[in-house]
């Protein structure tokens, strides 16, 4: 076995863990089952994760990688905010029919977490993660599309995290259809699109641009929490 930096090793064990867990599932998978799923020795398992908890924090977090720049390609700024979600939406959606296994394994990460004494703060933490994302890719937009935010950062990001949970495990249990798939993807960009406005078209307002952000959980003017 050659000799490999830990960083890599731990990522070479993570994608092994996936892998080993969408087919036997979480409580079926064991250290040794990944360490053979990944072709090195128990002991080097051992030496890269100290407990199964970190190891399930670091499958959480690459299962969360392997989507999110899939979605920060297509949320490229369009002529519209409403354009631009909607492509997010759409890279998402597409992401989970492609490894329908992987996003199947963090509804059961969640449910293994909270029905394991102990682990119950991996499933927050793990929601947690998810709305960070979204609180990261409404900056990232913000500050190219001037958007007027109509309710408090953190709020919206929580709210887009709720939603996408729930439209990943409407597809992962209903399934795909085109024209049923679209109409629902259109639904919910209508709804953001309320919710968060262009403000390139109408320029800053009493001042400022944007709606709550001071004081109210958003962004001030710097960006920051």
């Amino acid at each position: 076995m050659s000799r490999m930096p830990l960083a890599e090793r731990r990522l070479q064990l993570t994608e092994a863990a996936i892998r080993a867990m969408t087919r036997d599932g979480v409580s079926r998978t064991t250290t040794r089952s990944i360490a053979a799923e990944a072709g090195v020795s128990l002991s080097v398992f051992h030496y890269c994760f100290d407990s199964k908890q970190a190891l399930l924090e670091s499958v959480i977090t690459a299962i969360t990688d392997h989507y999110v720049g899939t979605v920060k390609k297509a949320l490229r700024p369009r002529d519209t905010f409403r354009e631009t979600m909607r492509a997010g939406f759409e890279a998402y959606w597409e992401h989970v029919r492609a490894r329908p296994g992987e996003h199947m394994l963090t509804y059961e990460l969640t449910q293994y977490a909270l029905r394991t004494p102990g682990f119950e703060p991996l499933a927050r933490r793990q929601h947690e993660r998810y709305a960070e994302i979204y609180r990261e890719l409404i900056e990232e937009l913000d500050a190219s599309m001037m958007l007027d935010i109509r309710v408090p950062v953190q709020v919206l990001a929580r709210y887009l995290a709720s939603v996408t949970d729930g439209l990943t495990l409407n597809l992962l249990v209903v399934g795909h259809d085109e024209e049923s798939s679209a109409a629902l993807l259109d639904l919910v960009t209508d709804q953001v699109a309320v919710l968060v406005q262009d403000g390139r078209a109408d320029g800053p307002r009493d001042g400022q641009r944007g709606g709550p952000r001071d004081g109210q959980g958003g962004l001030d003017q710097t960006g920051s929490a």
